[in-house]
């Protein structure tokens, strides 16, 4: 605990019910509520945010000891100006490649303590003020962890609020069978809600608005539909087993694909992600014989399955495929993305699926960073830095 004095869990209510000491009772009188389900108190600092499936967490003042799970909020936080607020979060797959292009923006992981889904000392020992995590997780996925809702329970009373929706991601049969009233954001609707909890909606706005330029560039050079290559997006989880993902669907996984118009060979399948079932093996792939192949989650080119994936070329049915032979094996951006990563992932998809239109993407440095000529940047960099640093 940090010292005898009150925390900041004491200015953290859930749903209404005051977590900790209860500083916030009376906090009825919040009035102001904008339409995205943020409120202000009048007269005073306090404000709420409102989101599914968690209900209104209130605040006394801005988070600033946040842990988290998931790469995206990470993401969230650093975009928003708040990235020394993430105390604990997955350390080892964060990739830092788009934040290395940024001018005078910079986070480093390694400085932050390494998180966990079911480790409920580290919760403790972090302290934090909030958890972003959606804490229906452990319903629906709870045969995978040692960590239930008693232990939601215990954490926040004892220590922090949850604030999270994690099923967004791809809209998953599996929530709508374990939890009622769910509703499902796009990512820049999740993006907004985390924006709020920071207090940092001018940030938000403004990257929204070269996010919406960013589209605006993207589909207004798209080439014809009948023109435009087949597309799968898959995760070869073993070798030559394919597990695939819906390009077509409304989650925000995939939500740097969407504006590209892409041509989905998993488009009307019901043996994807987003179904939690079916995987395809090579002789499969070969019948659908897409023309560009994506390894989801491969960032940076370290990923170990999209390096397997690269050796197709020496398999007697994987050379055979047309995106082996045509060198169009790509490793693409993550499912879990926050703004900056939704930046530079829509334009690394655009280079990627469509080179001719917006210059190919270029191979990775030893490092997993990248470079891609000022000239050829489908967005201003500098742009979205000052904004990360407070001038919008």
């Amino acid at each position: 605990m940090r010292g005898n004095g009150p925390t900041r869990r004491n200015f953290v209510t859930y749903g209404g019910t005051a977590v900790g000491s209860g500083l916030l009772a009376g906090c009825s009188d919040l009035v102001g509520q904008n339409d995205s389900g943020s409120t202000a108190e009048a007269g005073g600092d306090a404000y709420s945010v409102t989101i599914s499936p968690v209900g209104t967490i209130e605040f006394g003042e801005v988070p600033d000891r946040v842990l988290t799970y998931s790469i995206n909020y990470v993401d969230m936080a650093v975009a928003f100006g708040h990235g020394e607020a993430i105390t604990a979060m997955p350390t080892e797959r964060f990739y830092t490649g788009y934040y290395d292009q940024l001018p005078d923006v910079e986070f480093d992981p390694s400085a932050r303590m390494t998180s966990s889904y079911d480790n409920k000392e580290l919760i403790y020992d972090v302290d934090p003020d909030l958890i972003l995590l959606d804490p229906t997780w452990y319903t629906v996925y709870g045969e995978y962890y040692d960590f239930d809702e008693n232990d939601i329970d215990e954490i926040e009373r004892n220590v922090a609020s949850y604030f999270g929706n994690r099923f967004s991601r791809s809209h998953n049969e599996r929530v709508d069978q374990s939890v009622e009233n769910y509703d499902f954001y796009t990512a820049w609707e999740l993006y907004n809600k985390v924006a709020q909890v920071f207090r940092e909606t001018e940030r938000y706005q403004a990257l929204k608005r070269v996010r919406d330029d960013l589209v605006s560039l993207v589909e207004s050079n798209l080439p014809p539909a009948d023109e435009r290559p087949t597309v799968a997006l898959v995760a070869m989880n073993d070798w030559g087993v394919f597990s695939p993902y819906k390009i077509d669907n409304e989650g925000y996984g995939v939500s740097h694909y969407r504006p590209l118009g892409v041509r989905d060979v998993f488009a009307d399948s019901d043996r994807t992600y987003e179904s939690d079932a079916g995987t395809y093996d090579l002789e499969l792939m070969l019948e659908i014989d897409p023309d560009v192949l994506i390894h989801n989650f491969g960032t940076g080119g370290f990923d170990e399955r999209y390096q397997s994936m690269l050796d197709l070329k020496d398999d007697p049915v994987g050379s055979k495929l047309s995106a082996v032979q045509n060198d169009r094996l790509y490793g693409g951006g993550d499912s879990m993305q926050g703004p900056i990563y939704n930046l530079f992932q829509i334009e690394m998809a655009a280079k990627q699926i469509y080179p001719e239109q917006f210059g190919e993407f270029p191979t990775y440095n030893d490092d997993g960073t990248y470079d891609i000529p000022e000239s050829e940047q489908l967005f201003s960099r500098k742009r979205v830095a000052d904004i990360i640093n407070g001038d919008v």
